[in-house]
């Protein structure tokens, strides 16, 4: 049966800034579907959404795979008919520098970060160029824009990857309009549950002096303005990345 509500795919939405996603797009009236390799964690975030109203469905799923992604956009299609949202979230960390990383720790990188947003991004547009209506978000990074620095989580790999994004961003927002946006967000030091947290624990007051807000951000900080840009009306904002640091001083 086809849903009435508009319908927003989250990749990565088991947890951390997808799942925080998920919620806010939920709390929006959104009908959600999640995507992630994280099976037991995906169940806990269908719960959350389903006890809010809101519909959802899970799918256990390699974002960097092409065909895995079509049989899924496929499957949402052929059960509510419509796909109105794309979140791309879903990513992976690369620590390693040059000298360390091999061809396959490379490709890895570029595929679960980048060719992940093409998978997913094309077999979406054509339902919602029919629909004339479309919204599309990609997470990009700081490190787009700021590069993998030492001290960083993820290095040049991972900050490529990331660089891509925003390329792909502008250049889709030109393509695709004037019905489908295209955005990215590029967010900073976020305390999450994966990644660098150690990290960020470690060092958290050595950190926030050098951030204007005087504090990491949360996933929440992430998924309000990831919201707006899948939601607002009207909305004249695309092929833009829009960074969410506290205003980081060495940005």
């Amino acid at each position: 049966m086809a849903m009435q509500g508009r319908v927003a795919i989250v990749t990565g939405g088991a947890r951390g800034i997808g799942r925080a996603c998920a919620h806010a797009l939920a709390q929006r009236g959104h009908e959600l579907v999640l995507v992630d390799v994280l099976a037991p964690e995906m169940a806990r975030t269908r719960a959350e959404i389903e006890a809010m109203g809101r519909s959802c469905l899970t799918y256990e799923a390699d974002v960097a795979l092409y065909g895995r992604a079509r049989d899924v956009v496929d499957d949402v299609i052929r059960r509510w008919g419509r796909v109105d949202v794309l979140i791309n979230n879903a990513g992976r960390a690369q620590p390693k520098g040059i000298t360390e990383l091999s061809e396959a720790e490379w490709n890895a990188t570029i595929d679960v970060n980048l060719k992940s947003c093409f998978n997913w991004i094309q077999p979406v547009v054509a339902h919602m160029q029919a629909a004339r209506y479309g919204r599309i978000v990609s997470m990009s990074s700081l490190n787009a824009h700021s590069g993998g620095v030492t001290a960083a989580v993820s290095k040049f790999a991972y900050a490529a990857a990331k660089a891509g994004i925003i390329g792909m961003t502008r250049s889709l927002a030109k393509e695709l309009g004037p019905h489908i946006l295209v955005n990215c967000v590029c967010p900073g030091l976020i305390k999450t549950e994966v990644g660098g947290n150690a990290v960020i624990r470690d060092r958290e007051p050595e950190l926030i002096k050098g951030i204007a807000l005087k504090r990491v951000g949360t996933p929440r900080d992430v998924a309000e303005v990831v919201a707006f840009l899948a939601t607002s009306e009207p909305c004249y904002v695309t092929g833009e990345d829009i960074t969410i640091d506290g205003l980081q001083w060495n940005r």
